[in-house]
């Protein structure tokens, strides 16, 4: 890690630029990230932000959507871009050699697309069939139907894609005042890691991006409250599925790094507790696993497992048990010690790659405002005590807190409320 150095500049418009050089390897990643995604939209604008990303790629005013893909595969690198619900990524990958074509395309797919009317309608339907694939794959769509319950009246509950409505309803105007709103330098991150001069970097930037202007940003998000309770919907599938949820932490909170230890402990983890218990040892689950939904300002921490109708009352029992254990007994220093070891070797084997460490720098920007060496993250993840996880299991998984939904052939009351109590 000593060969790593890291360096944060503005651009000539206030565009800030992270960036990690490491010598050792052949590669550049490099992501503009805006600060913009679904929790952002008007419920007339549903789906938005995952549009435009959609759009970025259906050609500019220098090159065709066939130029694009011919460009990138030329240079053996990687174009492309996700939408979560408050930031919307495009990234590239290239050999350190094709650097400067790199960013030439990405600047060019970002800042100059043209949005072609006849684009727009056909990427409707695109977008309208992605719609259809998630609501016809129950292990996706149930985690959409718990945000909608558990968000419920906040733009935090609302599915990314949209839905039906607002995607076909959308139009070039809309676009492209969503962005003249959205899309401007004070909204922007750039990073990059990989092997590269600074000076070149910051001139490429500067060069594509940097006399790129607009308006300051100002954006007011809503903090939501947290909904708990028991909501089902009857699907005619083999499996019942079902996402357990309850309050979680936003991205700079103190504890984060105690939540992603009782994340791994609870069902981040083969090891977990609860895929050792209900899968290893009673095989009553294929999937079960737990995992962290974190914001500027609100979190969850989830779990969902798919099981047959009639282990769902069981498998819930189990999840409810392993819940009140750990608030109960808390963790061994067996246990402890196993996480931490986990939570390093998952940080060190991630730095191995470009692209991980790039979403790594620019999320530190957006959420905690500062850089965090590797050296620093695991010096915060030793200090996690299994007090600190003993606490925060006490003070979130709180029965006014759970949420549960449920997917399958069932009929409305398959659980009681009951269940949720801890």
């Amino acid at each position: 890690m000593k060969d790593i150095s890291f360096r944060k500049v503005y651009l000539d418009n206030g565009i800030r630029v992270v960036a990690e050089r490491i010598p050792s390897v052949k590669s550049v990643s490099l992501g503009i990230w805006v600060g913009v995604g679904s929790r952002d939209e008007s419920e007339s604008e549903g789906g938005i932000s995952h549009f435009i990303e959609h759009m970025f790629f259906k050609g500019t005013h220098r090159r065709s959507a066939h130029d694009i893909a011919l460009e990138i595969d030329s240079i053996g690198g990687e174009l492309n871009a996700f939408t979560t619900r408050e930031t919307t990524t495009f990234y590239v990958k290239t050999l350190d050699a094709h650097l400067a074509k790199g960013i030439d395309i990405i600047s060019d797919i970002c800042l100059h697309s043209s949005l072609s009317k006849k684009e727009i309608e056909k990427e409707k339907q695109v977008i309208l069939e992605e719609i259809k694939m998630v609501e016809d794959d129950p292990e996706d769509y149930i985690h959409d139907m718990h945000s909608l319950m558990v968000w419920d009246g906040n733009p935090l509950a609302r599915s990314i894609l949209g839905n039906a409505t607002t995607v076909s309803n959308m139009k070039r105007e809309s676009l492209l005042n969503y962005m003249k709103r959205h899309y401007n330098p004070a909204n922007i991150v750039i990073s990059a890691a990989g092997n590269f001069e600074f000076s070149n970097l910051i001139n490429l930037l500067n060069k594509n991006i940097g006399k790129y202007s607009l308006n300051a940003y100002s954006n007011k998000r809503i903090s939501p409250s947290i909904q708990g309770g028991i909501c089902t919907k009857k699907k005619d599938i083999e499996q019942v599925h079902f996402c357990l949820g309850t309050l979680g932490l936003p991205q700079k909170h103190k504890y984060r790094y105690a939540l992603f230890a009782l994340n791994s402990i609870l069902g981040g983890s083969m090891s977990s507790r609860l895929f050792q218990e209900v899968r290893e040892k009673r095989g009553l689950v294929y999937t079960i696993y737990s995992y962290i939904s974190s914001y500027t300002d609100v979190g969850l921490i989830n779990i969902y497992a798919g099981t047959s109708i009639k282990a769902l009352q069981v498998v819930l029992e189990l999840v409810i048990k392993e819940i009140r254990k750990i608030n109960k007994n808390g963790i061994s220093r067996k246990e402890m010690i196993r996480v931490r070891n986990q939570m390093k070797g998952n940080l060190m084997l991630g730095l191995e790659s470009t692209s991980n460490r790039m979403s790594r720098l620019a999320r530190d920007e957006i959420y905690i405002g500062r850089y965090f060496s590797p050296e620093e993250v695991i010096r915060e993840i030793e200090k996690v005590k299994p007090s600190q996880i003993q606490e925060l299991i006490t003070d979130l998984f709180r029965t006014e807190y759970l949420s549960l939904a449920i997917l399958g052939p069932i009929t409305k009351d398959i659980v009681s409320e009951k269940i949720l109590k801890v």
